[in-house]
């Protein structure tokens, strides 16, 4: 449609794209505000806790999980390390030629620390234009913290922190890492 408004009708061309463009802006921060509010019903039903362990029974491999985390967490950060347990052991399952997995979440002193470690082929890199980007990205996106150790034919090891504070309501606030 533009390709013919162009060769008769320049300005209708140049307002049609202003009008497409327009759209998509926003349907892209609709995307967007919907994909914020999209998150397992498991955690708000439940907890974290719960929520990791449905995750770690649909693994094709054993899963070593462990979690201690007594308290109701903000949404927020429970909603990152859900994702970055998803999303790590999505990566063993396909990439890491991995016989077993462990997952060992903990809150201690205002930090929801989250390690995924496998016993596969290692060498995974977390440099620019790997999947393990989008894992840091995202634990940095809460002001957390993440470090990848992955020598090759040593298995990965992913240890992330992630900052929360305990209120005397057993409710975790969002906090920062200094």
């Amino acid at each position: 449609m533009l390709d013919r408004k162009l060769d008769h009708d320049p300005e209708a061309a140049r307002a049609a794209l202003a009008n497409a463009r327009e759209q998509l802006a926003v349907g892209l921060r609709e995307l967007r505000d919907l994909a914020r509010g999209i998150h397992p019903s498991v955690l708000t039903e439940r907890r974290l806790d719960a929520a990791l362990t449905a995750l770690a029974q649909r693994v094709p491999l054993p899963v070593d999980l462990h979690v201690a985390v007594p308290e109701r967490l903000d949404p927020t950060i429970a909603v990152a390390a859900y994702f970055l347990v998803s999303e790590a052991l999505t990566n063993v399952a396909k990439h890491a030629r991995a016989d077993r997995v462990s997952v060992d979440v903990t809150a201690t002193d205002g930090t929801l620390e989250v390690t995924i470690a496998d016993d596969g082929a290692g060498g995974a890199d977390d440099g620019e234009g790997s999947g393990l980007r989008g894992l840091v990205d995202r634990v940095t996106a809460v002001g957390g913290r993440m470090d990848v150790t992955s020598p090759p034919g040593q298995g990965t090891r992913l240890s992330a922190r992630l900052p929360v504070r305990i209120l005397a309501t057993g409710h975790a606030q969002p906090a920062s890492l200094s």
